[in-house]
């Protein structure tokens, strides 16, 4: 079994920054995959970062520049910096970790941004 725990979420104010992490652990087999995405109250779970194996690194366009995806192999965590917040960021955030036995997602971190 594959555990997800996220920490970091919180209340910040608009162009305030906030550091998101993930620790997985269980029964994980390599992982291939790290990422984070977010679903906004009526809207469909987005993609925000994620990061491969060989570190290449993909991320939503709009946080592009103000967020910054990172993975430690050897602890099995990923982390998300996100600066330059906007209301807009606001969402649940959800670790997920693909590995070759499957995909896992984490309970999720509420992110509130006021403006």
């Amino acid at each position: 079994q594959v555990q997800l725990v996220e920490s970091g979420g919180g209340l910040v104010q608009a162009g305030g920054s906030l550091r998101l992490s993930c620790v997985a652990s269980g029964s994980i087999f390599s992982i291939k995959t790290m990422g984070w995405y977010r679903q906004a109250p009526g809207k469909q779970r987005e993609l925000v970062a994620v990061t491969s194996s060989s570190d290449s690194t993909n991320y939503a366009d709009s946080v592009k520049g103000r967020f910054t995806i990172s993975r430690d192999n050897a602890k099995n965590t990923v982390s998300l910096q996100m600066n330059s917040l906007k209301p807009e960021d606001t969402a649940v955030y959800y670790c997920y970790i693909q590995t070759w036995a499957g995909s896992y997602w984490g309970q999720g971190t509420q992110v509130t941004v006021s403006s």
